[in-house]
This record gives structure tokens, sequence and C-alpha cells, in this order.
């Protein structure tokens, strides 16, 4: 089994903050960070991101909601995209210009018809409210694609979610909240990654 992908989300993260911010994550082991499109600045923070640490990390977009954003991001040099729901064309538009996309879905239904629109991945979100019964249910129906876990996971349920099927979670307010400091982010993503050492204990 492979090591769980952790998606840092850094809702929020302004321009002049992007290089610490990345610092702290990698420093923690944590190699793949996600800039929502919901908050002032998150194109320059992006665009930041990537030109700092885009060769050393993974650099990606999120609340990606339809094609002209996806386009803005894709120009920027996303190296992927998180959506928090199903748009058919947004998922057509990502696969033919060879961008991961992640895509949000909720329901077996929405999942089934996100693969059948070329979704290489899932987002499960709101994963918490959910719960990971949802996962270990969803997963025994599915095809083996990766599914992660986004939305109210923290330290505290992180391993179940991960131990019911998920390749990974995206980590928000529980990793990154908007002004906190690179040392803050660095003993979060530390403790995060300690949750995960139950996975493998």
């Amino acid at each position: 089994m492979s090591a769980p992908r952790i998606i840092a989300i850094l809702r929020g993260v302004r321009e002049h903050e992007a290089a610490a911010q990345l610092d702290a994550l990698r420093a923690a082991g944590i190699l793949d960070a996600e800039i929502p499109l919901n908050a002032p600045g998150a194109e320059a923070a992006l665009e930041a991101a990537l030109g700092y640490a885009g060769t050393q990390m993974r650099i990606g977009a999120g609340t990606v909601l339809d094609t002209a954003a996806l386009s803005r991001v894709a120009r920027i040099g996303a190296q992927f995209v998180l959506t928090p729901n199903l748009n058919d064309a947004v998922v057509r538009a990502a696969v033919e210009q060879g961008i991961e996309v992640v895509v949000g879905v909720a329901t077996p239904s929405e999942a089934f018809a996100a693969l059948a629109a070329g979704a290489p991945a899932l987002k499960i979100f709101p994963a918490a409210s959910l719960g990971a019964g949802f996962i270990a249910a969803l997963r025994a129906v599915l095809p083996p694609v990766p599914l992660y876990a986004v939305g109210g996971i923290d330290e505290r349920n992180l391993a179940a979610f991960i131990a019911a099927g998920c390749a990974g979670a995206g980590l928000g307010g529980a990793l990154y909240r908007a002004g906190q400091t690179p040392r803050q982010t660095y003993a979060r993503a530390i403790a995060l990654q300690t949750a995960l050492e139950a996975v493998a204990a």
C-alpha cells in the first residue's frame, strides 16, 4: 500500500506568504498543496506557489467550478484541480488538457457519473458528514479509482478514512487557516502525519 496522499488546502493564503507556507509543509513531508479559488488573490497566490515550489511539490487549484476557471488556472500552470461538485464540462476539459482532476461527489450516483465523464479520481465531500462507513461502502462498488476524503478531516478521523479505503485526504482548517504562521502550519502538519502512523501500525 502506497503512502496516503495528503493535500494541504491553503484557503486564503496570500501571494507573499506562499513560499514560507510551502516550506513549512515540505519540511513536514507534505508535498501536495491546493489553493482554492474562492478567496481573494487566489490566482496570484497560485502563480507564486507554482513559481516557487512547482518542481519540488505538486501545486493545484481548488474550487474550480467552470471551464473558464479551469482555463485560467491551466494557463498559470496548475498541476491538478479539485472541484466541490460534478460538472461534466470541467471534467472533460481537464482530461483533454492533461490536468489531473479530482471531482467532488457526495452520492454513488454522482460518483459513477463522474467516472463516466472521465474523472480519474474522486473527492468525497463533505467527508466527515458522510462518514468513514460511507467510504467503505462506496469503495466496495466502485472500480479501483483513488478516493480522497475532504471536508471536516483532521488528526482525529484521518486514519479512519484512510483505513476505509481512501487514497488520501484534503486538509483545510485542521492544517491551515488564513493568517497563521509557517511555524503553526508545520506543527499542524506534523500532528497530521503522526495520525497517519496509526494506519500503518
